[in-house]
């Protein structure tokens, strides 16, 4: 979605607009000459200097969400609470209640478009998934609350597809590039700190999403979307469409790091045992930090995940720029120029 794709410049919010993805969507979309507000929990003032209007907020409060919705032409929806350990009423709040009141003021002010940020993981049971498409089921147990809370916002976001409302959601695997403040700075922390290892002994493919690729599809999908076009009310996964074995896949990041690639392998049981007893004592004791393992993250690092994104091909007129090996070679460039990004990240 450029400027020159509309008549006028469109007046847009994006939630989580301070986050990795929404950042990227909220940048784009200035850049291309519209009007952006970010709607975050956090401060970023960075934002600002971009010529995005910030407003503080919280997608669990519905008044504030109708407040930064006003006079809005799109709402792109990327804010969530994501990881695999908390609260369970912490992820209803924000991924689901947040998610119904995005919707009910999207309604409430005749908004006509909505785009979803999804997840690959509404659709995983804990077995591989290889080749999956769009007719792939929402699995029917879910190994922690985030993937739960998506597959439920998700839901809502496509019922609510309307002629009044037209929504779409994106299910981008595994993003990663320059400024991700996540998985990657805490892949680096873990391979500096000798505690990182593959998980079991197969050559699991694995897909993941540069960046830019995630960025443009959702713009992508908003050029297509309208009140009755086709893709309202879809779903699509989004990914690079080039699977690796991740154990090639993350040596790769971990050389735009200057790292060597990992060598040390645990077995699956043995890990899904440790994440058990470890998970169990954070309970008993309360404490808050995610465990350093759990057993959603020996299911996802220990099975394949690669997808068919041949209907976002098709339908959204969308294809994935940037290969792994060129976004390697940006993620190592942008660490030269700005260390800090390869620092552990805390909390």
């Amino acid at each position: 979605m450029t400027a020159s794709s509309a008549a006028r410049p469109l007046h847009v919010l994006v939630t989580g607009g301070g986050g990795f993805i929404g950042g990227g969507i909220a940048r784009a979309l200035a850049a291309a000459g519209h009007s952006v507000r970010s709607f975050s929990r956090g401060e970023h003032p960075g934002l600002a200097e971009r010529g995005i209007e910030p407003i503080r907020g919280d997608v669990a409060d519905a008044a504030a969400v109708l407040v930064a919705a006003e006079g809005c032409d799109i709402v792109f929806h990327a804010a969530a609470r994501a990881g695999v350990w908390g609260k369970r009423r912490d992820y209803e709040r924000s991924n689901v209640l947040g998610t119904e009141n995005v919707i009910a003021a999207c309604r409430a002010l005749r908004i006509p478009r909505l785009v979803f940020t999804s997840s690959p993981s509404v659709t995983f049971d804990g077995r591989d998934q290889e080749g999956v498409d769009e007719s792939a089921p929402y699995a029917e147990r879910f190994l922690a609350d985030y993937p739960r809370t998506k597959a439920a916002a998700e839901r809502l976001v496509r019922a609510a597809a309307s002629e009044s409302l037209a929504t779409v959601s994106l299910r981008p695997h595994l993003v990663w590039g320059p400024g991700d403040p996540h998985f990657f700075p805490r892949l680096v922390e873990r391979a500096r700190s000798k505690r990182l290892a593959l998980i079991g002994s197969r050559e699991c493919r694995v897909d993941s999403t540069f960046i830019d690729n995630a960025v443009e599809a959702h713009l992508a999908a908003a050029q297509r979307l309208a009140p009755g076009s086709p893709i309202s009310g879809k779903a699509y996964f989004i990914s690079n469409g080039e699977p690796l074995p991740l154990g090639i896949l993350l040596g790769k990041l971990l050389f735009a790091a200057g790292l060597p690639p990992i060598r040390k392998r645990v077995p699956v049981k043995l890990a899904y045992g440790l994440a058990a007893i470890g998970e169990g004592i954070h309970r008993t004791i309360r404490r808050r930090s995610e465990p350093k393992l759990t057993r959603f993250t020996v299911r996802q690092f220990s099975t394949a995940h690669w997808f068919d994104i041949g209907a976002a091909r098709r339908e959204l007129g969308w294809t994935p720029r940037v290969s792994i090996d060129e976004g390697i070679v940006m993620l190592k460039a942008s660490l030269a120029e700005r260390p800090r990004t390869a620092a552990p990240a805390r909390g």
